[in-house]
């Protein structure tokens, strides 16, 4: 993070955006929080000419190529008026994938157990690159097993939530088995809440396995 972080209402992030990705960010954050999505985060590249990527969820954690239509829909009015970026950019609306960014101190508790890799804005235990395994967290920091430790290292590092500009988790097949499952809950869940059968819920998670 750096002093240019954004300052969003209500937006419980610990890891944001600088620049005009801020400026997005503070756009569309209100619109997704109305129609019950989170942001994950923005990011303006260069890729095919100039895209415009926004990473988003609902609150469950689940996100549907339909679910990304609808927040597609919901952002490109606001985008329109506001009008923070002043050349022609492609819209993407992405769910955060399986290897998703940690972007507030929930998603880090979420995933204890399995393996990240992080920046840190300043030097931590004379490092700034991490690479270990999620071991426990508390309000203030997350304390990683390290994956590799060189000579000398501790094998542990507690790193306050505070001084981290980074973090994504590895792609594992213990993380993938996990995803799908937490997945697969939340979406038996969401269709429980919606008064929609038990059992049909079911057989549509198990077609989708």
């Amino acid at each position: 993070m750096t002093e240019e972080t954004s300052s969003i209402a209500g937006d419980d992030r610990i890891i944001r955006e600088s620049g005009v990705d801020a400026r997005v960010a503070s756009i569309i954050a209100p619109v997704l929080r109305a129609i019950g999505f989170r942001l994950v985060r923005v990011r303006l590249s260069g890729q095919n000419g100039l895209t415009l990527q926004i990473m988003a969820e609902r609150e469950d954690g689940t996100m549907t190529v339909e679910d990304c239509e609808e927040v597609s829909r919901a952002v490109s009015p606001a985008l329109d008026v506001d009008d923070p970026i002043d050349k022609a950019y492609h819209l993407e609306v992405s769910s955060p994938g399986i290897d998703r960014p940690l972007v507030r101190k929930s998603d880090f508790s979420a995933w204890v157990g399995h393996l990240v890799k992080m920046e840190t804005s300043i030097l931590v235990a004379d490092r700034k690159r991490f690479r270990g395994k999620i071991a426990e967290t508390d309000d203030e920091s997350v304390l990683i097993e390290r994956d590799q430790p060189a000579y000398g290292d501790e094998p542990s590092v507690r790193i306050p939530f505070e001084t981290i500009a980074d973090a994504r988790l590895i792609l594992t097949d213990d993380l993938i088995r996990d995803a799908l499952s937490k997945d697969n809950r939340a979406r038996k869940e969401a269709k429980k809440n919606r008064g929609e059968d038990e059992d049909d819920a079911e057989d549509e998670i198990e077609t989708e396995e």
